[in-house]
C-alpha cells in the first residue's frame, strides 16, 4: 500500500468523459508511465519515442521513393525533372527501396509498440493493484451495500480503459501530430499552397466532425455500460445463490431477469455500433472529398505538363499515408472518450473514502494481558436507529465472557466494533488500556481470532483455507489445527486429502465441515483474543460437544468473547451478558442468572422445553416406537399443542 501512496493524489482526478478531462487523466496516469523508481521503464519510454521518430521520417520518405520509381518507369518524363538518384539507379532498385522503406516503417512502429508494452502494462497493473487495495480499505458498510458482479465489471472495464488511454493518448496522439507536421511540410514544399489549404480544411473538418460525433456517442456508451453492469450483476448474483434458486424452482424467473437486462444491453449496443457506423461514414466522406479535390488538381497539373506522373502518384500516396494517422485521430479521440466513460465509475470508486482509517501517529497494539474493556459504548448505523446504548463491560485477561440475547440485540455489532469494522459513535473500546482507534488496524486484527457464524471459504484447497490463518505455517501445524478442530479424520478420508477443493464459497462442504475449517484456521492463527460468533451453530449435538471441548482447550488462558444463541454452550463462561434492544439488561454467571428469573431464565426454559419436545419427537418417530400403542399420534399431538408463533431452538 505504501508503494502507491506517492502517486495517490495525482492518480485520483474526478473524471467525466464529457467535461474535457483527457489531459487531467493523462496527468493522473503520468506517474505510472514515467515512474520515478523505475529507470528501466524510463529508458523504454525514451527508446520508444526514438523508434517513433525514425518511423515517421521513413513514413514521409516512402512516397518520395514511390514517385521516383514511377518517374523512372515513364520514358517520356523530362530528365531534368527526375532527381539524380533516379537517373543513376535502376528503376528496379527504386522499387526494392520502396519495399524496404515500407518494411522499415512498419518495423520501427512495431518496435515502438513492443518497447512501450511493458510501460503500459506496468501502469495497468499498478492502477489495478491500487484499486484492489482500496476496495479492501473501504468499510464493511460499503461492502454490505455493493453489488459484486457490477463491481467486478467496473474494475474490468476501468483497467482496460487505462490501457487504452496510455496507449492511444501517448503513443498514438504524439506520433500523429508529428506525422501531420511532416506531411504538411512535404506537401507545401513539393506542391503549392493550394494543396496545403485543401488538406488543412479537410483535416480541420475531419477532426471537428469526429469530436462532435464522439461527444454525442458518450451518452450511448454510458447507457451500454450501465446495462452491461446490471446484466453482469444479475448473472453473478443468481449463480452465487444457485441453491436458493433451486430451492424455489425459480430458474425461469432468473432467466427472465437476466434476459431483460441483456435486452437493454442489446438495444444500447446496437445504438453504439450504429452510431459508430455513422461516424465512420462521415469520416470517410470528408476524407474522400479532400482526396478527390487534391487528385483532380494533380491530374490537371499532369495534363498541363506542370507535374509528372510521379507527382500524381506521390500525392495519392501521401494522402493514403495521411489517412492512417488521420483515421488514428478519429480512433484515438473516440477510444479515449469511450475509455474515459469506462474509467468514470472506477475513478469514482477510488474517491469513496475509507470510513475507518488509522489515526495520525497510530502505533502497533501492545498486547500484554489482552484485557478488553467497553466504556459507555454507543453505536448506530443511522442516527434515528441506535444499535448499542451505553454498553460497559470488561473481559479480563484469560477469561471468557458470553453475549446472549434475542436477535437484533446488538451482539454481533460488538464483535465488529472490536475489530474496528466500524468506529463507535460514543464511548471507547480499550485493549490493555489502549483505545482501538489509536492503534493500527493491522496490529489490532492480528491480535484477534474470529470464528464467524456464517463461514465463507475461498474457492481453493482445504489446506489453503486453513493456512489462511497463518500463511507461513508449516504443514505439521496445519494438521495439528485440523485435529483440534475435529476435522482431520474427515480430510484424511478424502481422495485428495488436504488438497481437496472446497468449491465456490466452500459449497462442496457441509455447514459443519465449513465451520470446523474456520475453527482450524483460527486455531492456527493462535491469537491472544478469541471471538466466537455462534461458532458451533451449524453442528449437530454430538459434533458440537466435540468441538466445544476443542474450543475450550483453545480458549484456555486466552481472552474470549463468545456470542451465543445456544445457551448450553456458555454455561461455563466467567460472565454472561444478556443484551436486549442494545442494552445490557442482565449480567452474571449461569446459576446467578437463572436465580434472577429474568430474561435469561426465560430463554433458558424455552430452549430446554424445545429440546425436550424435539427429543420426544425424535423418539416417537423412531421405527422402534411405531408398534407401541401409547405413542401412536404423540408426535403429531406435540406439534399441535406447541404455540404456532414459538420457535423451537435447541439447547
Amino acid at each position: 500500500m505504501a508503494a502507491t501512496s506517492a502517486v495517490d493524489d495525482k492518480a485520483k482526478p474526478r473524471l467525466r468523459a464529457d467535461e474535457g478531462t483527457t489531459l487531467a487523466a493523462i496527468r493522473g496516469l503520468w506517474p505510472y508511465i514515467w515512474p520515478a523508481d523505475r529507470p528501466d521503464l524510463k529508458r523504454r519510454v525514451a527508446l520508444a519515442f526514438a523508434a517513433l521518430f525514425i518511423a515517421k521520417v521513413i513514413t514521409v520518405l516512402v512516397p518520395y521513393i514511390y514517385k521516383w520509381s514511377t518517374d523512372a518507369l515513364v520514358p517520356e518524363t523530362a530528365a531534368g525533372e527526375i532527381p539524380f538518384a533516379a537517373l543513376v539507379a535502376a528503376p528496379l532498385m527504386l522499387v526494392v527501396a520502396y519495399g524496404v522503406g515500407r518494411v522499415m516503417m512498419i518495423g520501427f512502429n512495431e518496435l515502438r509498440n513492443a518497447l512501450f508494452s511493458k510501460v503500459g502494462q506496468h501502469a495497468v497493473r499498478q492502477l489495478a493493484f491500487r484499486t484492489f487495495v482500496h476496495m479492501h480499505d473501504l468499510s464493511l458498510r460499503f461492502h454490505l451495500m455493493r453489488r459484486t458482479g457490477g463491481l467486478s465489471r467496473v474494475i474490468e472495464r476501468g483497467t482496460k480503459g487505462i490501457e487504452i488511454i496510455v496507449r492511444f493518448a501517448i503513443m498514438m496522439t504524439i506520433p500523429t501530430i508529428l506525422e501531420f507536421a511532416l506531411m504538411a511540410g512535404v506537401v507545401g514544399y513539393q506542391f503549392d499552397y493550394r494543396y496545403l489549404l485543401v488538406l488543412t480544411a479537410m483535416i480541420t473538418l475531419y477532426v471537428w466532425f469526429t469530436m462532435k460525433a464522439s461527444d454525442w456517442r458518450i451518452a450511448i456508451r454510458r447507457a451500454m455500460n450501465d446495462s452491461d453492469t446490471d446484466a453482469n450483476t444479475k448473472a453473478i448474483d443468481s449463480l452465487l445463490n444457485y441453491e436458493t434458486v433451486k430451492y424455489f424452482g425459480n430458474e425461469q424467473m432468473e432467466a427472465r431477469r437476466f434476459d431483460k437486462a441483456m435486452a437493454r444491453y442489446e438495444a444500447a449496443a446496437v445504438r453504439t455500433w450504429t452510431s459508430l457506423a455513422w461516424l465512420n461514414v462521415g469520416q470517410a466522406v470528408i476524407f474522400a472529398l479532400g482526396m478527390t479535390v487534391c487528385m483532380l488538381m494533380s491530374a490537371r497539373g499532369v495534363m498541363t505538363g506542370e507535374q509528372t506522373i510521379g507527382d500524381f502518384v506521390m500525392i495519392n500516396a501521401l494522402l493514403i499515408q495521411l489517412y492512417i494517422p488521420l483515421n488514428f485521430i478519429g480512433t484515438v479521440y473516440r477510444e479515449i472518450k469511450q475509455a474515459l466513460v469506462d474509467l468514470e465509475t472506477m475513478f469514482d470508486l477510488l474517491h469513496v473514502p475509507a470510513e475507518v482509517t488509522d489515526s495520525p501517529g497510530a502505533g502497533p497494539l501492545a498486547v500484554s494481558d489482552a484485557n478488553i474493556r467497553f466504556e459507555n459504548v454507543s453505536f448506530h448505523y443511522d442516527p434515528d436507529r441506535e444499535i448499542l446504548r451505553d454498553i460497559s463491560f470488561e473481559v479480563p485477561a484469560g477469561h471468557m465472557v458470553a453475549l446472549v440475547g434475542p436477535s437484533g440485540a446488538g451482539k454481533s455489532t460488538i464483535s465488529r466494533l472490536i475489530y474496528r469494522f466500524y468506529d463507535v459513535t460514543g464511548g471507547r473500546i480499550l485493549i490493555d488500556g489502549q483505545d482501538v482507534r489509536d492503534v493500527t488496524q493491522d496490529s489490532l486484527r492480528a491480535a484477534i481470532g474470529m470464528v464467524p457464524q456464517d463461514t465463507v471459504l475461498f474457492n481453493d484447497t482445504i489446506a489453503y483455507n486453513i493456512r489462511y490463518g497463518r500463511p507461513d505455517a508449516p504443514e505439521a501445524d496445519i494438521r495439528r489445527a485440523a485435529k483440534l478442530a475435529q476435522i482431520h479424520d474427515f480430510i484424511a478420508a478424502l481422495p485428495d486429502g488436504y488438497d481437496a477443493m472446497v468449491g465456490e464459497r466452500g459449497l462442496k462442504l457441509s455447514g459443519g465441515e465449513k465451520q470446523r475449517v474456520a475453527i482450524a484456521r483460527t486455531i492456527l492463527k493462535a491469537p491472544p483474543i478469541l471471538i466466537l460468533d455462534e461458532a458451533t451453530s451449524a453442528l449437530d449435538t454430538h459434533t458440537e460437544r466435540e468441538i466445544q471441548n476443542a474450543l475450550d482447550r483453545v480458549s484456555k488462558n486466552r481472552t474470549t468473547l463468545v456470542i451465543a444463541h445456544r445457551l448450553s454452550t456458555v454455561i461455563g463462561a466467567d460472565e454472561i451478558l444478556v443484551l436486549e434492544k442494545g442494552r445490557i439488561v442482565e449480567r452474571g454467571r449461569h446459576e446467578d442468572l437463572l436465580s434472577q428469573d429474568g430474561l435469561y431464565a426465560s430463554m433458558w426454559n424455552r430452549q430446554r422445553e424445545a429440546a425436550e419436545a424435539e427429543e420426544k419427537l425424535r423418539v416417537m418417530r423412531s421405527p422402534e416406537a411405531e408398534d407401541l400403542p401409547e405413542t401412536a399420534g404423540l408426535a403429531e399431538r406435540i406439534l399441535q399443542d406447541w404455540p404456532v408463533d414459538d420457535e423451537l431452538p435447541s439447547l
